[in-house]
């Protein structure tokens, strides 16, 4: 800004001196033609205005030029952060479906293991209930095989010295 600003000034300044150091040369008239009409004014200082004003014009122009500036730069730092507000809206909800999704499959899981494990107890609620039954049927047929053998024994008459089960 401050190299800017000594651009704009030292002309500014020269021009100045100039037209001091000149002043008299300056304000003598001169014939000057319009085109269609001759008119008897000093030079300079025509010259001088229509400086002044296209310095005025490129001044007007240059604020206009900033000012524009300085509205599209704060036009974007809204739509910056209105973007950057949505991305994070969006992350949040990423993240809350993750965590939704997570929960959901821990809790799958968690029946699974829960339907396996019920499964598994009554597999082996069954399975004892099954071994128990052979248990069972193995005991009696023993105590059949050892009832028919005892009454085979006590036919021969040899069962009589046996002890008693």
């Amino acid at each position: 800004m401050r190299t800017r600003l000594a651009v704009l000034v030292v002309p500014i300044l020269l021009i100045a001196a100039f037209v001091a150091l000149n002043w008299s040369e300056f304000m003598r008239p001169a014939m000057l033609s319009l085109g269609f009409v001759l008119v008897e004014a000093p030079l300079a200082m025509i010259m001088l205005g229509l400086l002044t004003l296209a310095m005025l014009v490129f001044l007007v122009s240059t604020a206009s030029m900033e000012t524009d500036n300085l509205l599209a730069s704060r036009q974007q730092a809204r739509e910056m952060a209105a973007l950057r507000a949505l991305a994070d809206k969006a992350e949040v909800s990423r993240f809350s479906e993750l965590n939704l999704l997570l929960k959901t499959q821990v809790q799958d899981q968690l029946q699974r293991e829960e339907a396996m494990s019920r499964a598994f107890a009554a597999h082996v609620r069954q399975s004892q209930q099954e071994l128990q039954l052979m248990i069972e049927q193995n005991g009696n047929s023993l105590a059949a095989a050892i009832g028919e053998l005892e009454d085979r024994l006590a036919r021969h008459g040899i069962g009589s010295h046996l002890p008693a089960v």
